[in-house]
């Protein structure tokens, strides 16, 4: 199908002028990077903007570096940047287990993080970790710059924090000092590309610290609270991983629709969480985990 909406198209030389010409155009822009929904939405016609901006050859916009414990993603950085990076994976290894589950190679290689989070929905693989690792996402206006915790920044399916001036510049994650280790578990219909049906991430460090998150199980992905309070300080038993999985239905909302029943989501997250909690161990302890491997015989 053609795109048969017009619009006008700017490609600016530096930061400076994409935030003037979003200033002037406010939520009748839209900034096009990777462009791997946006297309798709403007052929669809579920958007319609007066004007596409082009931000992916902007240099700063590139910056991936680890530095003084801190991560940080620029809006421009693809998912094959970051699994292609030795330190996003040493640094956090559930955003790399995350980014290698997103749809095929060849859209990994275009679409960035940064549009993943701003395209919101509630299956949104790399919410999981960022949730965990508690990041943080840089906007930048005309007027300054502001810092929204990733916790704040879904509202609802499809709809961010973000004001229609600004511009999501980066993403930043601080690394834990302390030692840790994390897991992501995305369950798919089938083996290739597909979203997800269920995605559970686990983070915990060696005082048995935890940080709990899904995905596609509510309208908005979210940490497990309740989960989390009742496993902080407590080394895992086969007794207390299934205390956890008890409070699965307090902590999610799934729908039926054409990926999965409520009912398969709600059964399938007790298999997801145990699994994940104790390879979050075995990589805490050195041993080889392979989240792939771990979905095995789920039915």
């Amino acid at each position: 199908m053609a795109i048969a909406h017009e619009f006008s198209y700017e490609r600016p030389q530096n930061l400076h002028a994409v935030l003037e010409l979003k200033d002037s155009y406010r939520n009748r822009a839209l900034i096009y990077a990777g462009g791997t929904d946006l297309v798709v939405n403007i052929k669809e016609g579920m958007v319609k903007p007066e004007l596409l901006i082009d931000i992916k050859d902007l240099p700063e916009l590139h910056k991936l570096c680890l530095d003084n414990g801190t991560l940080y993603i620029g809006a421009a950085v693809t998912f094959t940047d970051l699994i292609d990076t030795e330190f996003v994976f040493q640094a956090c290894p559930m955003l790399h287990d995350a980014c290698k589950t997103v749809a095929s190679t060849g859209v990994r290689s275009r679409a960035t993080l940064v549009g993943n989070i701003c395209s919101a929905v509630p299956s949104l693989d790399s919410a999981t970790p960022l949730l965990c690792y508690e990041a943080v996402v840089h906007c930048a206006s005309v007027e300054g710059t502001r810092n929204i915790p990733i916790s704040e920044w879904f509202l609802a399916p499809r709809k961010t924090a973000i004001k229609d001036r600004e511009v999501v510049t980066g993403i930043s994650l601080k690394i834990p000092k302390e030692k840790s280790t994390s897991v992501y578990l995305k369950l798919g219909r089938y083996g290739g590309e597909d979203l997800a049906q269920a995605g559970w991430g686990i983070w915990l460090n060696n005082a048995y610290q935890y940080r709990i998150a899904h995905c596609a199980l509510a309208p908005i992905p979210s940490r497990a609270a309740v989960i989390e309070a009742m496993l902080n300080g407590k080394e895992l038993t086969p007794q207390l991983i299934e205390a956890a999985v008890a409070l699965i239905p307090q902590e999610i909302n799934p729908i039926s629709d054409i990926r999965s029943s409520k009912e398969y989501r709600l059964h399938v997250s007790g298999v997801m969480l145990k699994r994940g909690l104790l390879a979050a161990i075995d990589r805490m302890e050195g041993r080889v985990v392979e989240p792939a491997k771990l979905l095995g015989g789920i039915t």
